[in-house]
């Protein structure tokens, strides 16, 4: 992890790997390349400038070796007039002395005159040879400094040329490390989307798997009639927990009406222990109005007496919304005795209930006419039959205690992954805004307060500058 200073608030946040590497390519992709152009601009700006001083500084040399030259001929050239005024002067006095010998002189003269021109074209000759001798130094100076500047050029010109091999070999380095940390980052962010992907997938399964167990426990399935589905419940567990009960459909019709399903359950020696009268009955089956489940209690009490059933119980799925018929299984012994209406996921448990307590109903039957038998007193027998029906009171309480316990779990499961849902949802979305974030970080506000980068290209900068 790496820790990078907000330039703006001055807050610290702290970026993985590959955020770092996402910032370290917008920093060389960008202002890298701006910065080493304008580096190089600078560079060249430079060069342009020594050479410029380095012309002017030589034509300041020539100018003074000019002006040298200069003063040495007007030296010269004074020097000449000067010996040219004590000639005449010479003369002058040559004249007044040997006044008399002019003619005698005259020759002389004239052979002074020929001496004297000779001796002033010399003299000229002499200054046109050093002139030439000064000019030609001169040249070859100009000549010595051109080449000097030209190698100076050379020179220059090589050290930028390695300057920017170092650069763009680090540049091409750097550019090839933030193609690869692209490279892992784009690797690790399809990774973990699709980790959060597949997570959010089998949430969502697991939701349906769920919400369907706690629909199979509410309806039947799809295309399966109701009376089908409690048969079939039945014959599941037939063998194992009911081997000598008799359940199979209410055929006869003399009365002119007939339930859907009766059960019987005898114990070993025949004896029937109880025996339950089923209705069964399904909002579906009767679409062209909604029925209420009072609307069948009459009719089954009557089916149950007429049949010689202890029980009767009303296997319903209408009124669906009903809270009193969805919290488990209800007792309407109110409006008629020893009947119940369940819904089809209590379809098992209500048998197993009423032939666990007809066993033991048998029992104290048994019991009672021992009793009669040895005259024993009613009131025990009241006693017992008075547990028994606390016993049974308590153990249907806890059977659907239970069951609706069982219900709430379902639910608060189906809340709890709906939540981890969200929950990996969000996190995707603070992944993207972290990386929103990161996108914003320039090089600019990392040198501002990272001392490392800062270095870095401060020598990069002495790496730029003109030998």
């Amino acid at each position: 992890m790496y820790e990078i200073n907000c330039p703006h608030c001055g807050k610290a946040f702290k970026i993985d790997e590959a955020g770092y590497a996402d910032i370290l390519k917008q920093v060389r992709d960008s202002d890298f390349e701006k910065q080493l152009h304008e580096r190089l601009e600078l560079a060249a700006q430079d060069k342009h400038n020594a050479v410029e001083l380095a012309e002017t500084r030589i034509r300041s040399e020539l100018q003074q070796a000019a002006a040298a030259k200069d003063s040495e001929i007007q030296a010269l050239k004074a020097r000449l007039d000067a010996d040219a005024v004590a000639q005449k002067l010479a003369l002058s006095e040559a004249l007044a002395a040997v006044e008399k010998e002019r003619s005698a002189l005259a020759s002389q003269l004239e052979q002074a005159k020929h001496d004297q021109h000779a001796a002033n074209r010399l003299a000229q000759a002499k200054l046109e040879n050093e002139l030439q001798k000064t000019a030609a130094s001169k040249d070859a100076e100009i000549q010595r400094l051109k080449a000097e500047l030209d190698a100076g050029e050379v020179k220059r010109k090589l050290a930028v040329s390695e300057a920017l091999n170092v650069v763009e070999k680090e540049r091409d380095e750097l550019k090839s490390g933030l193609e690869r940390a692209q490279l892992e980052k784009q690797l690790a962010e399809k990774s973990l989307k699709d980790k959060f992907e597949t997570q959010i997938k089998d949430r969502d399964e697991q939701i349906e798997r769920l919400r369907d167990m706690k629909a199979r426990l509410s309806t039947k399935m799809v295309g399966e009639t109701l009376e089908l589905h409690c048969e079939t419940e039945f014959n599941r567990i037939r063998a194992t927990a009911f081997p000598r009960a008799y359940f199979e459909k209410d055929n006869d019709a003399r009365s002119g009406s007939k339930g859907d399903y009766i059960f019987r359950d005898s114990d070993e020696a025949g004896t029937e222990i109880v025996s339950i009268m089923f209705e069964m009955k399904n909002e579906n089956d009767h679409t062209a109005s909604k029925n209420r489940n009072e609307d069948f209690l009459k009719e089954l009490d009557k089916d149950r007496n007429e049949k010689g059933c202890e029980y009767a119980v009303l296997v319903s799925l209408l009124e669906p919304d009903s809270d009193l018929y969805n919290s488990g299984i209800v007792d309407v012994f109110h409006r008629y005795p020893k009947m119940y209406v369940v819904r089809p996921q209590f379809f098992i448990p209500i048998i197993t209930l009423l032939r666990n307590a007809a066993l033991n109903s048998l029992k104290y039957k048994t019991e009672l006419a021992l009793v009669k038998a040895q005259n024993i007193d009613i009131t025990n027998f009241e006693n017992d039959l008075e547990t028994f029906k606390s016993a049974f009171a308590k153990n249907y309480e806890l059977a659907s205690r239970r069951f609706q316990t069982a219900i709430d779990e379902i639910d608060k499961s189906i809340d709890h992954l709906q939540k981890t849902k969200d929950a990996l949802l969000g996190t995707d979305r603070n992944l993207r805004l972290a990386n929103d974030k990161a996108q914003d970080v320039t090089i600019k506000k990392l040198t501002r307060a990272n001392p490392t980068m800062a270095d870095k290209f401060a020598r990069l900068e002495e790496q730029d500058d003109p030998p």
